[in-house]
């Protein structure tokens, strides 16, 4: 008789992680769009941060936050007992590199155990990715919506929400080192060629056109 698979759930250290992640990298993403160093801390003294950030957490921070929530709800599927854990020391880098003009956020990572397949490990690390490419598509109607209405915000977080999710789900793809690219080929060649290309062929297409500035 097989054991019962863990039930999806959230330890209250994992609840904390998560909103530690994503207001810090809210704060980053909001810095480096505003041009980082004394330009960020300029425009954001005269027009204020509450804009700058809320389109940050909404963009940028949801596209992080569930990535790896993606990677969480599917490793629970399988049977594994999975946590999400913040990475305190690469959340402040992300907000100092975003001080200096320039962005590397890593946030943390969803760490899992328990016996898997080659394939079941292929589909935790592709649930990410294509989490985020969902969620480019969910941005692209409200693009249009804040063309339609006149609302720079909320054309403005179409726009960069598209651009953001398309850049993550393609860079996560990558196959080196710890990114979920990396597992996916492990597992099959067909499934990374079919989500990578496209991934890669669409974000730069987004930035060609000039969308999230």
């Amino acid at each position: 008789m097989s054991a019962p698979s863990p039930s999806l759930s959230f330890s209250s250290k994992e609840l904390r992680d998560l909103a530690l992640a994503w207001i810090a990298l809210g704060l980053a993403f909001a810095i480096f769009f505003a041009g980082g160093g004394q330009r960020a801390v300029t425009g954001i003294l005269r027009g204020g941060i509450v804009g700058p950030l809320l389109l940050s957490l909404l963009t940028a921070g949801m596209g992080f936050l569930l990535h790896e929530v993606a990677h969480k709800v599917v490793a629970v599927r399988f049977g594994q007992v999975a946590e999400f854990r913040a990475d305190y020391g690469m959340l402040f880098l992300a907000v100092v590199s975003a001080l200096a003009g320039f962005i590397f956020a890593a946030p943390g990572a969803v760490h899992h155990r328990g016996r898997l397949t080659r394939r079941e490990h292929g589909l935790i690390a592709l649930a990410g990715p294509a989490t985020n490419i969902v969620l480019a598509v969910v941005f692209l109607p409200v693009f249009f919506v804040g063309l339609l209405v006149n609302s720079e915000f909320v054309a403005l977080a179409g726009s960069r929400g598209l651009t953001i999710n398309l850049f993550l789900a393609t860079f996560n793809m990558l196959p080196f080192g710890p990114l979920d690219g990396k597992t996916v080929l492990g597992w099959s060649k067909t499934a990374f060629a079919a989500f990578f290309v496209p991934s890669v062929v669409l974000t730069i297409g987004a930035f060609v056109v000039g969308f999230g500035f």
